[in-house]
């Protein structure tokens, strides 16, 4: 291992105020950090490794940064290195705010941790950290252990993603039986005992897996025993007295509380790198899809002190409002407490505009920091810190998750401010926003007429109607059978993401704006109500007690409505979302950046019209036989076609579906009004239109009287119909191929259709798809017969119409003869639902058997069926470049339920398509996706 080497940075930090860390005058009696060298110095990292090598290789990969004091270098990019509370320690020091000192071990390390089976950490990891940690003691002037100048550390966890509240912290360590005496001495005994109970109780939770409920069970008791209601009323004598007890709690698990300060520090590192795996961590990945992360970085830092009195304090905030966008301070704060107690909810917090009253001068410094961190990032900050006596110490800054409505508010407020510009705002909203947006939400008659049962904070906006449910198993057993769950809950953990996940809203006994229920309901979109007034959650016996004796149990019905906190009894009706002025600028910058056009699959004029809302540019999709679906009418002409004995019967049945489809396709073509509209053939296996058991006796025995043949020729009819493997049976070209008049009906309805548009003044551009090719001769087949009706149309009506012949490339075949099949194609779609089953060989019914499996030992990277899988990618590059070099002018776009997936979007944009296709609530999505990717590839 290489000794230790110092890099020099050039460039200096925003500075304010007293340099950072500086020692403040001893005769206030402070506790501050010392510099331990000349402010007027460089910032620089102290990198203890030799020169960094390719990722997997950690044992001379950088393992330990030194931050604090303005003297170490840092930046947005280490975030995969050093972790997203890492990278910003480090930031946040360069740029000179006043961040306690302390270093970062490496997402690098916690990979080769796991991969040596959690066990120890790896060569050379310890003598780092304690080189690291000489650093530390350096730039604080206090050395770990020591009782005369105590040390106490912060053991915190840090992803490249946040992963709020997921992995473990611990907090007041260095402490044992001679060190409290010493804090004791220096920052008075209540303090100093208040701050050891606390550490005894996280560490043997945290690091040796003890129950919390055991040490709550003593604090309960001691202060019943006091005669207080809130922990920070208890005295010196009571907190020393239970921190005897809290020994008592070690004793009784068969544990001995650990006194060595470093054996404290070296366990708490494995177990944060432990909580990496954890079942909540790893459940919270799945539901926000976070893959390819190395681990979770470990920073140790030097403990700043909110619970040191009247003058201390501890808080979050976020620099603008998470739920709405407006450009306010939006936060809470405890007095003399420290960080865990705000987020938990055991004590109400106070909101952060009355800091200013309390504790003024460090509430006009943090008001300056959140403006430089803004300025620095360009975005809406997610920020913790503490006031120690009076003194600030930033302790944490991110990325602030917030609400679809506070996201787009914020990118375009941020333009109008000057702060970022259009492109970079395009890149503040995610696809999850956009879908937050496209959320229903109550009508107003719905709540001028509901009953008002509780009410809380609005955490998380939004209308969520379901059943209460007290346990994320009881909220995943909701789920699994299709009923809607409301999580009701005293307050969440992370324990609970699981059925936070799967629950409509989140519904909370305590907690502020800035509790982990209300955090992680932002980030997710769910709707959420915090520390509701007045009610009361028995989680063990599944009771909620609301308001004027209202009780709900399991089963019974509530309504939230997130954006005003109310909660109300029963199910309240819902309403689409209605786009904001914000929303409708946004999308506006979205269109002009974005290359890729958007069209909708719709089956419907209702279908074509809600696309058309959502910004749609047409419809890449029309699925026929879903058509046929909307009346028991058409389904009997349907089923009278399938099950006709020779083509005079069939052709009568043919007549009849000639004229609905005719109706529909005119409606379709009036609500796109000259955009693109591409119709697909008959498609899915004929025996998907047939019912089961005593219905299609019925059927059998109907048509067997309409038609005087013998009931048992109608059933073996009925049986030739089905199909060992009937997705690669008797469907689309086939069909049509072996039964003509079928595609000659359906291409005439589409043009008498166009046709009778066109007359009305309606312009039209009608696509006949041909699906299932996979050979250059079936196209052709296809292509001659279309064509032959649709000039026989227009010589009948007398009018042309500008119309088009194409092919869905959705069987492998056809990708790779995509130049032979562009003979007589004038566009491809790229039907990815069948191309990826295909490719792949996963059966789409069939494969929720063993994908979670997969997904799980990381046999495969993301479920092919949402996200493009890399075969599927290539069958499409080849298909595209065959197909235009045949023909160059070739219309190339997609229509399967990837044209709604971001990424599937953006490799879309890569190849170089004219269009993708999705469903008419998805379109804004994709638009954005369209966007972001043409942003992605503009010159900076």
């Amino acid at each position: 291992m290489a000794p230790s080497q110092t890099k020099a940075i050039s460039g200096g930090a925003r500075q304010q105020g007293q340099p950072n860390g500086a020692a403040a005058s001893s005769a206030s009696g402070s506790k501050k950090f010392k510099t331990g060298q000349d402010p007027a110095q460089p910032p620089r990292l102290l990198d203890i490794s030799a020169d960094p090598l390719p990722a997997g290789m950690v044992s001379r990969a950088p393992k330990v940064y030194v931050f604090g004091a303005g003297r170490n270098e840092g930046d947005a990019s280490m975030c995969d290195l050093l972790g997203g509370k890492g990278a910003n320690l480090a930031e946040m020091s360069r740029i000179g705010l006043s961040v306690p000192p302390g270093f970062t071990i490496t997402t690098a390390v916690c990979a080769e941790y796991n991969r040596l089976g959690n066990r120890d950490l790896p060569l050379g990891v310890w003598e780092d950290a304690l080189v690291g940690l000489r650093e530390v003691e350096a730039m604080a002037g206090l050395k770990l252990g020591d009782a005369a100048s105590p040390l106490l550390l912060s053991v915190r966890s840090g992803a490249a993603i946040s992963m709020p509240g997921m992995l473990d912290t611990v907090l007041n360590l260095g402490l044992n039986d001679l060190v409290v005496e010493g804090l004791a001495a220096k920052c008075g005994a209540a303090f100093a005992y208040d701050s050891y109970r606390r550490f005894m109780d996280m560490y043997g939770c945290v690091v040796l897996g003890m129950s919390h409920e055991s040490f709550e069970r003593e604090l309960d008791a001691v202060k019943r025993e006091a005669g207080v209601e809130k922990d920070n009323e208890l005295d010196a004598e009571r907190l020393r007295a239970l921190c005897a007890r809290f020994k008592g709690v070690y004793r009784e698990a068969g544990l001995s509380f650990p006194e060595d300060p470093l054996e404290q520090m070296r366990l708490a590192i494995c177990a944060v790198f432990d909580s990496w795996n954890s079942a909540r961590a790893i459940k919270y990945r799945e539901v926000q899809k976070i893959k390819g992360l190395r681990g979770t970085a470990v920073n140790v830092q030097a403990m700043a002190y909110g619970n040191m009195g009247d003058t201390s304090a501890t808080g979050v905030l976020f620099t603008r409002d998470a739920s709405t966008g407006e450009n306010r301070l939006y936060g809470e704060y405890l007095i003399n407490a420290q960080g865990e107690d705000v987020v938990a909810g055991i004590r109400t917090p106070e909101p952060i505009e009355t800091l200013r009253e309390r504790i003024p001068e460090a509430y006009d410094e943090l008001l300056r920091n959140t403006r430089i961190l803004e300025e620095h990032y360009r975005d809406m900050q997610d920020i913790e810190f503490t006031v120690q006596e009076g003194k600030l110490y930033m302790l944490q800054c991110r990325s602030g998750k917030r609400t679809g409505v506070a996201a787009v508010k914020i990118a375009t407020d941020m333009v109008r401010e000057g702060l970022v510009t259009k492109r970079e705002a395009v890149n503040m909203v995610g696809a999850d926003h956009l879908d937050q947006l496209l959320h229903p939400q109550f009508t107003e008659e719905a709540k001028g007429s509901g009953e008002v049962v509780a009410t809380g904070l609005p955490a998380s906006p939004g209308a969520a109607v379901g059943v209460v449910a007290f346990s994320t198993e009881e909220a995943e057993d909701l789920q699994s059978r299709g009923q809607p769950a409301i999580l009701v809950r005293v307050e969440t953990s992370p324990e609970d993401v699981g059925g936070m996940a799967a629950a409509q809203g989140i519904l909370t006994e305590r907690g502020g704006m800035t509790s982990h229920a209300a955090v992680v309901a932002r980030g997710w979109g769910k709707t959420c109500i915090s520390g509701a007034t007045g009610i009361k959650v028995n989680e063990q016996d599944g009771v909620l007690e609301c308001g004027a004796g209202r009780v709900y149990r399991r089963g019974d019905w509530v309504s939230l409505d997130g954006s005003e906190g109310k909660v109300y009894d029963g199910k309240l009706a819902v309403q689409a979302a209605k786009m904001t002025p914000e929303m409708e600028e946004f999308m506006g910058w979205v269109d002009e950046m974005r290359k890729l056009r958007v069209l909708a699959n719709a089956d419907t004029p209702e279908d074509a019209e809600k696309a058309r809302e959502n910004g749609a540019e047409g419809i890449g999709l029309v699925r026929t036989e879903h058509m046929f679906f909307k009346t028991e009418e058409r389904l009997r002409s349907v089923r009278r076609m399938i099950m006709a004995a020779d083509e005079a019967e069939r052709r009568k049945a043919l007549d009849e579906i000639l004229v609905f489809q005719r109706e529909d396709f005119e409606g379709i073509f009036r609500a796109m009004r000259g955009l693109p509209v591409t119709i697909r053939l008959l498609d899915p296996p004929l025996h998907e239109f047939l019912p089961e058991g005593k219905e299609l006796e019925d059927l059998v025995g109907a048509i067997s009287l309409e038609t005087s043949v013998p009931r048992q020729e109608v059933l073996q009819r009925v049986e030739k119909l089905q199909e060992v493997n009937p997705m690669l049976g008797f469907r689309g070209c086939r069909l049509a191929i072996a039964h003509p008049e079928i595609a000659r009906t359906q291409a005439r309805a589409v043009l008498e259709a166009a046709c009778n548009a066109q007359r009305e003044g309606c312009e039209v551009f009608p696509d006949i798809m041909v699906p299932l090719v996979g050979s250059r001769a079936e196209l052709a087949n296809q292509e001659r017969v279309i064509r032959q009706e649709c000039e026989s149309v227009m010589r009948e009506k007398g009018t042309r119409v500008d119309y088009k012949v194409g092919t869905m490339i959705e069987v492998p075949r056809a990708a790779l003869m995509a130049g032979q099949i562009a003979e007589h194609a004038e566009f491809f779609s790229f039907g990815t639902n069948d191309l990826t089953q295909m490719t792949m060989g996963f059966s789409r019914d069939d494969s929720a058997a063993f994908l979670n499996t997969y997904l799980a030992e990381g046999i495969i990277a993301q479920d092919p069926f949402q996200t493009l899988d890399a075969g599927v990618k290539e069958l499409m590059e080849m298909a595209v470049k065959r197909g235009r070099k045949q023909r160059p002018d070739l219309k190339v776009g997609l229509c399967g339920e990837h044209g709604g997936d971001p990424a599937s979007v953006k490799f879309c944009d890569s190849l170089g398509l004219n269009y993708v296709s999705c469903s008419p609530f998805r379109v804004p999505i994709a638009r954005l996706a369209a966007a972001q990717a043409a942003v992605a590839r503009m010159p900076l």
